[in-house]
Parts: structure tokens; sequence; C-alpha cells
């Protein structure tokens, strides 16, 4: 950097997202060591495919390229860039002074966006594959669960293991499990109709599988910029080739197919267009707000004390209140998803000030905000993968609650199998709201349980159906097909969108153990 402090110091700022937050491998995609080298190998990979199309381009040139792909002074191109004013040229002097041969062949033919946006795009790409498929490496039998660096020209194959997936399933298996289990259901955050603990997980669920898609989506649609000069119409490689149309075409296909991707864009100008990352922005934005809506769930969950996400034996929940037990990872994600969504105005606001074909603008905010979605994604995923593993629930607690509400819900019931015994609807209807407004005034005057059961055990004139009422109060029969949606959802499709994943989620977990 041709500025800043020292970031590695106790008395600069750093920023929390990667100091305290993401995972090493995000932290790396987004760092300089992998922009500036993946710069080279941009730089590599135009000069190989010029020299296959007829550039005087010696092997010997290439070979000095190849060997200095990792040998980048980082001090010297802060120097340069401090008196270039200019970040690009800064590394084509830095990689130039370590290949003295092939310094007058670097960035042949090229402009600024050749490296730095095809670089962005090759990041956004592969951040999304972290958080779609977070990757193992694979490099001469020696299993490195690092990260998927695809750094252009390494010959490690990954194997991938989906983030996202892995959180989904893990909610899965817990929705399977909990499919029956009755629990009072909430419009309002007040008391409605019975519903289940496995159903209401399925909701968190189905949000949680349409960011899958959506990721996977924005991921396939990612196209390379490519090779297209100044104001993108490769004036200058034309130049380059003489005026021969077919070779600059086969030049941009060549340096597409070596980066890892099956299209570039026809159209760019300067840039590739900025809608590119309201896209990428607008699908991470999304993604927290379903992370936020779970964990803001589990939040009043843990406040009424039916669940709770891990807690510690060591945890400390309060500095000054020793029995807390703070939803803190919840906490954490709803903090930090709320962040990310507001990340998508930057690139709202930038595409739409990007004037004719291109204006400088966009740079220092496009090195902010990508980086921190990306960051923030990463962390608020790998936090619910930790409470989505441990969730702990309290049947007995959601079995009081259910019987301090269920007598209300339940008087409809009651009055239909009192019309069955011979009864009149409406003088039944009567009765029960007279006994209703009593029970209501114990638990809301007195403070008191719920006790309009026991006034209708008293009554003489429903003792026709005394012996119904434990059939009549069953908590399942309140919570209507919800066990069965359950089971279609989950094998119509949740299993089936986590199959691709399947084998590779198994490797993750063994090499966990």
């Amino acid at each position: 950097m041709a500025a800043g402090g020292d970031h590695g110091s106790p008395d600069s700022y750093r920023s929390p997202l990667a100091s305290r937050y993401a995972s090493p491998e995000m932290c790396f995609v987004f760092s300089d060591r992998y922009k500036f080298r993946t710069w080279r190998q941009l730089w590599l990979w135009l000069a190989e495919a010029e020299q296959t199309l007829g550039l005087p381009i010696t092997d010997e040139q290439i070979q000095e390229m190849k060997s200095n792909l990792e040998n980048i002074d980082f001090k010297m191109a802060a120097e340069e860039e401090k008196r270039l004013r200019h970040d690009v040229m800064a590394h084509v002097h830095t990689f130039g002074h370590c290949c003295p041969k092939a310094a007058g062949i670097i960035h042949l033919g090229a402009t600024s966006c050749y490296v730095g946006d095809n670089t962005d795009l090759i990041i956004l790409r592969n951040a999304l594959d972290l958080l779609l498929p977070k990757s193992l490496i694979l490099s001469r039998g020696v299993i490195k669960a690092y990260c998927n660096l695809r750094l252009p020209g390494s010959d490690s194959s990954p194997v991938s293991v989906s983030q996202l997936a892995r959180v989904i399933s893990r909610l899965a298996d817990f929705a399977k499990e909990r499919a029956s289990l009755p629990t009072l259901g909430f419009t309002h955050f007040q008391p409605a109709q019975l519903t289940t603990v496995g159903k209401r997980c399925c909701l968190w669920i189905q949000d949680l599988c349409m960011d899958l898609q959506n990721l996977k989506r924005v991921r396939d649609d990612l196209r390379f910029r490519g090779v297209k000069g100044t104001t993108g119409t490769q004036a200058s490689f034309l130049q380059l080739f003489e005026g021969d149309d077919h070779k600059v075409e086969q030049l941009d296909k060549m340096v597409t197919e070596k980066a890892g991707f099956k299209r570039a864009f026809i159209i760019t100008g300067q840039t590739y267009t900025r809608k590119v990352d309201i896209e990428v922005l607008s699908v991470l934005a999304s993604l927290g707000a379903s992370v936020h809506k779970i964990c803001t769930d589990i939040r009043l969950l843990a406040n009424l004390k039916e669940m709770e996400e891990p807690f510690e034996k060591q945890q400390i929940g309060s500095s000054a209140m020793p029995y807390k037990r703070n939803p803190m990872r919840s906490e954490r994600c709803c903090s930090l998803a709320r962040h990310l969504m507001t990340l998508v105005m930057d690139p709202l606001q930038t595409a739409s000030v990007q004037w004719f074909e291109r204006t400088l603008d966009d740079s220092a905010n496009r090195r902010i905000c990508l980086a921190e979605a990306f960051l923030t994604a990463d962390t608020i995923l790998n936090t619910l993968q930790n409470i989505s593993e441990g969730l702990v629930v309290y049947p007995k607690v959601i079995e009081r609650r259910i019987r301090q509400e269920l007598p209300f819900m339940a008087t409809e019931n009651i009055i239909m199998a009192m019309v069955k015994a011979g009864g009149s609807r409406q003088d039944c209807h009567e009765k029960i709201r007279v006994l209703s407004q009593q029970a209501a005034s114990v638990v809301k005057q007195e403070g008191g349980d719920n006790d309009l059961i026991e006034r209708i055990q008293v009554d003489a004139y429903f003792s026709p159906i005394h012996s119904q009422l434990d059939h009549l109060l069953d908590p399942s029969s309140f919570t209507g097909r919800a066990s069965q949606q359950v089971q279609r959802f989950l094998e119509e499709e949740v299993y089936p969108l986590l199959k691709p994943y399947e084998s590779v989620m198994k490797v993750k977990a063994e090499l966990c153990l």
C-alpha cells in the first residue's frame, strides 16, 4: 500500500472483520498477496497467449515470469506507488525488476483494468466458492485444510465443502428429529395456533435454501472481463496483431479459458459493468436478512427458555450477573447481518454514477465494500454453523407454555364435542365465554395459572364430555399437518438440493475429527 498505518501494530486500527471474526481462508482471498500474485498470473497468461498467437515473446521471457510469480517485493511496490501514484504501474515496475528479460513485454497492450477488474472477478468467484464450497486443497497427496486458493497455475485440485449447505444440513437434522414436537406458534409475538419445533425450523431452512440457490446462480453467472483495452474496443490489441480480428478474439478467449471462466463479456467499457457488484452483494445482503431472522428467533426463544444456542462450560454471560446465559453468537450474527445488508447500497450508488466508459470514483469504495461483504458473510455463516450444530431444546418448558395457552385454543373443539353430545352450540359458547373470562382474570389480575379446564371439569353442564377432555387437549391434535409438511419439504426440496455436497461434507467431517 502506498499509505496507511502499521496494520500489525496494536497502535494502528485493524478491521475487526479480519482480526477478530472472518476465517483465515476468506481473509487470504482478499489479501494483498493473493491480489498481486493474481495480477502477475494475469500478466503471464497474457504473454503466453500473445506468444502463441505470434507476437515476438520468447520462451525465456515466459519462464522468467513463471519463476517470479511468488517473488513479490511489497516494500518496493509501496515505494513505487508512492512515487508514481499508480498502483498497477508500481507493480509492473516491481515485477519487471525481478524479471529484467521480460520487463519490456509485461502488460503489453493492456490497461490497468485488465489486471484490476479481472482479478476482482477471480476474487469474487473464489470468495463465492468459499461460501458455497468451503474448500480443502489436496496437493501432492497432502491435505491442507486451509482454503481454495485457486491461484492461477496451481496444481492443487479442490475438494469442495459447502459452508452454507452444511448449515442447512444440520438444521435439517434438527427439524427431522423434532418434526412432531408441538410448540406454541406466535403471530405478532402473541400466542397463536400450535406448530412444531421442526416445522418452525423449516421456515429457517427454506430461506437458507433460497440463499444457496441464489449464491450458486450468481456464481455461475459471473463472466470474465477479458482482454478489452482502455475503453473496451480492443483497439490496442488490434494494432498489436496488425488488424487481425480473429487473433484478437482468440487472445480474449485464450486468457478467459486460462482464468477458468466459461464466458467473457462481449461488451465492456474500461471496466466490467458495476451491475455485477450489485448482483453479488444483493445476494449476500439477502443471506444477511435470512441469518438475522433466524438468530432473532433464537434470541426470542432463549428469552422464553425454550431453546438455547451452545453455551460453553467456562463461558461467562455477564461480568456483573453470573447467572446470565446470553445468546451472544446469535447477537453477533444479527449485528453483523445488519452491516451486511447495508453494504449493497455502495455498489448501487457506484453503478449509477459511472460516467460513460468509466470513472475512478468506484475504486476506493469497491476496495472496502466488496471485501467487507464477503468477510461479513463468511463470519455469520461460520457462526450460524456453530449455532446449528449445538442448539438445545427444552421440551418441558415448551410443554408448560402450551398448557398455559392451550385451554383457550381448545374451546372450539370443546364446543364441537358438546354439540355432538346433544348440547346447544349457543348455550355452550356462552358458558365457555363466562368461564374463559374468569380464567383470564386469574391469569392477568392474580398472576395465577390458566384454570379454564379445571373450571370446565367441575361444571356439571360439561359432564357429557368430561371423559374426552384429555383427548381434546392433546397438543398433537392442534398441529395440523406440520409433521407431514416437514417430511415432504425435507424429502422433496432440501435433500435434493444438498445431494451434490453430501460426499464432500462427509470428508470435511472426517477431517475435523
